[in-house]
């Protein structure tokens, strides 16, 4: 079993791992047992009730937090000609086309966060598909990272969208935003998470959708919270 800090072990104290809180009251356990010396991030981790083998049932998008995340997002764009200017002018950190395409399957550069490509350049950047995409990086149609208003989504990127998707074992884990932001901020990027991921629900997902939800920080436990707290007016 590894070793676990004293902050760790006094959070771990604080919060009952049978219990489950709402989401206020998650919102401040999490605030409450915060001792980092910097602005932790907070995560949601959602257990959805689907087969991610099953392409049918397969769960992801993206959502745009009104608060934002708290975190500087380093964007890559992949066009030509216009659009590569546009991107630029947006405030994407790196735009190319065949030079960055080389600089990754020859060096393995994976100095960004997220990858945005027009249509055009999927021929190519498709094959880069062993290396993006076991880092969740490559650009895909149904995230909207595949698209020619590049200007317009490298914007709603900076400004807060974030992209979500169900893992192999069923689960979602999206950044909501850091420890430091106020409750009612962290709240409402919750709930338009949940929204969001409830309004994704693949109409082949049979019984209990929304499994379990908990809320953490970078260096604190999991924080059980209500299902039933997580919806507007509750």
């Amino acid at each position: 079993m590894s070793h676990k800090g004293k902050n760790y072990r006094a959070a771990r104290a604080k919060i009952d791992p049978a219990k489950r809180y709402t989401l206020e009251e998650g919102i401040g356990l999490l605030k409450e047992v915060a001792k980092a010396r910097f602005p932790e991030t907070v995560e949601v981790a959602i257990r959805l009730g689907v087969d991610p083998t099953k392409a049918d049932q397969m769960v992801r998008g993206t959502v745009k937090l009104p608060h934002g995340t708290g975190k500087k997002v380093r964007i890559l764009v992949f066009a030509k000609g216009e659009k590569e200017e546009e991107a630029k002018k947006a405030g994407a950190d790196h735009v190319g086309a065949d030079s960055l395409i080389s600089k990754i399957r020859d060096e393995n550069w994976l100095d960004f966060d997220l990858a945005i490509a027009t249509p055009d350049m999927m021929g190519a950047v498709g094959k880069l598909g062993k290396i993006l995409g076991p880092k969740g990086l490559m650009p895909n149609p149904k995230s909207g990272t595949v698209t020619f208003d590049v200007g317009k989504t490298v914007n709603e990127f900076k400004g807060g969208r974030v992209e979500f998707r169900v893992d192999k074992a069923g689960n979602v884990h999206v950044p909501v935003g850091k420890i430091n932001f106020e409750p009612q901020q962290l709240k409402e990027n919750i709930l338009s998470l949940m929204e969001m991921v409830n309004s994704v629900k693949p109409a082949t997902s049979k019984g209990i959708y929304l499994k379990g939800v908990s809320l953490s920080s970078t260096m604190s436990p999991g924080v059980r919270i209500l299902t039933s707290t997580l919806a507007r007016g509750v």
